[in-house]
C-alpha cells in the first residue's frame, strides 16, 4: 500500500470510528469530519495537494485518469479494507485539489434501522408499473431509503432489478431477486446510455441514481409505460417541488403535451429530511405524495398549487405530510418539540397538532 492511501485509510478509520457521514478534504487545510450534521476540525496537519492528487490517481479506476485530468473532477466508489465503501467525489477549487467521502455501508439498511414507516414504503414496491422519485437534498438520506425498498423487494419478490449508479453504493446479495449493478463510466459510458440498453435487458424493476436530464427522464416514461416499476432520485424539497421540476427537463413547447404522460406514470414522490434525534443521531422525515385521481387531474391541469392541499386530503391512501412525520416521531420519543417545530414547513400547524387538533377535509379534529 503507497503513503498516500494508508494516510487516507487511516483518516477514513478515523471517520468511521467518529460515525461520521462525510469526510472533507482540502489542500492546505486540516480536514473535517461531518458527525450527526455538523462539521467537526480533526487535529492535524495541513494536508498537501500532491498528497490529494496521488491518492486519486492511486484510488480511482484507471478508466477514470484521463477523465479527472481532463475534467478537473470525478465520483467513484473507494473500499479500503475492513472500512466499508465510500463514495468519492474528487475535484479542484481555485486551482487546487479537494476531495470528499460519503460513508455508505457495505449492507443495505432495514426499514426499521432507518426509522421509517414500512406500510408506506410497503405499498410503494408493490407497484407494477410507473415512476416512484425519492426527493430530498444531498445528504438528506434518499440512496438509504431507496435500498432498503430494494432490499425489502430482494427478499419477498422474484424481481429482475437493474441499477444505474454513478457510483455503486450499495451492494446487493442475489436472494429472492436478481440483481445487475451498473456504474456510470465502468459499466456505462452516462445515465442516457445506461437507460438507452436497459429495456432490452428484461428488467422488472430499475432504479436510476439520479434524474439529470431530459432523455434519462423521457426513457424512464417510455419503461413505466411498458409495464416496469421505475425508482429515482431527484434533488427537492417538497411533492410541489418535485414535481415542478419534472417539467423543467422539458423546454417550455414540450411541458403542455408532457402533462398526461407524467400524470399517469408517476406513482409517488417521497421527500425526506434529517431531522436530529434524541440519541444523538438522525432519523428521516418523511413527506409521501400517494398520486392519486386528485393528484394526476392537477398534474395533467398542471394545478401545481394545489399539491399541498391535495397530500394532506390523501392519508386514506397512504399519504403523509411532513408534520404528521414530525408529529409520529416526537411522539415515538425520536426527537425533540423543539427540533419537531424547527424542521416542519409549517410550524403553526404542528403546534396544533402536539395539542390533539388536527385539520381534515371534515373540519378539525380533536
Amino acid at each position: 500500500m503507497s503513503d498516500f492511501l494508508d494516510f487516507f485509510n487511516n483518516l477514513l478509520q478515523l471517520a468511521v470510528d467518529n460515525k461520521a457521514s462525510d469526510i472533507h478534504v482540502k489542500t492546505d487545510h486540516p480536514a473535517h469530519l461531518r458527525i450527526h450534521g455538523n462539521l467537526e476540525v480533526v487535529d492535524m496537519d495541513p494536508v498537501d495537494q500532491d498528497l490529494i492528487k496521488q491518492f486519486v490517481l492511486d484510488s480511482c479506476p484507471e478508466i477514470f485518469h484521463e477523465r479527472w485530468i481532463a475534467d478537473f473532477q470525478i465520483d467513484y466508489s473507494y473500499k479500503p479494507e475492513g472500512l466499508g465503501r465510500f463514495r468519492v467525489n474528487a475535484f479542484y477549487q481555485r486551482g487546487v485539489p479537494s476531495v470528499v467521502f460519503r460513508h455508505v455501508n457495505d449492507f443495505p439498511p432495514t426499514f426499521a434501522e432507518l426509522n421509517l414507516q414500512p406500510e408506506v414504503f410497503q405499498s410503494l414496491i408493490q407497484h407494477k408499473d410507473g415512476i416512484v422519485l425519492l426527493c430530498g437534498p444531498t445528504g438528506s438520506g434518499k440512496s438509504s431509503t431507496l435500498a432498503a425498498m430494494l432490499d425489502e423487494i430482494n427478499h419477498t419478490m422474484d424481481k429482475h432489478i437493474v441499477t444505474l449508479e454513478d457510483p455503486i453504493e450499495f451492494n446487493y446479495t442475489d436472494d429472492k431477486s436478481v440483481f445487475n449493478q451498473r456504474e456510470i463510466g465502468i459499466d456505462a459510458p452516462t445515465f442516457a446510455h445506461g437507460m438507452k440498453a436497459v429495456l432490452r435487458q428484461d428488467p422488472d424493476i430499475i432504479l436510476i441514481g439520479e434524474m439529470r436530464d431530459v432523455t434519462t427522464f423521457k426513457t424512464a416514461i417510455t419503461a413505466a409505460e411498458t409495464g416496469h416499476l421505475v425508482f429515482g432520485t431527484l434533488h427537492a424539497s417538497n411533492a410541489q417541488q418535485a414535481v415542478q421540476r419534472l417539467f423543467e427537463f422539458f423546454p417550455a413547447d414540450e411541458q403542455d403535451g408532457m402533462r398526461r404522460q407524467i400524470a399517469s406514470t408517476l406513482r409517488a414522490t417521497v421527500t425526506q429530511r434529517l431531522v436530529p434525534s434524541m440519541d444523538g443521531g438522525r432519523v428521516p422525515a418523511i413527506e409521501a405524495f400517494i398520486i392519486d385521481t386528485l393528484g394526476r387531474k392537477a398534474i395533467e391541469e398542471a394545478s401545481f398549487s394545489k399539491i399541498p392541499a391535495i397530500l394532506e386530503a390523501g392519508r386514506e391512501n397512504g399519504s403523509t405530510s411532513f408534520n404528521f412525520d414530525l408529529f409520529r416521531l416526537f411522539k415515538d420519543g425520536m426527537i425533540s418539540k423543539s427540533d419537531a417545530l424547527k424542521f416542519s414547513p409549517n410550524p403553526k400547524a404542528l403546534e396544533m397538532n402536539l395539542k390533539g387538533i388536527f385539520l381534515s377535509s371534515g373540519g378539525i379534529v380533536t
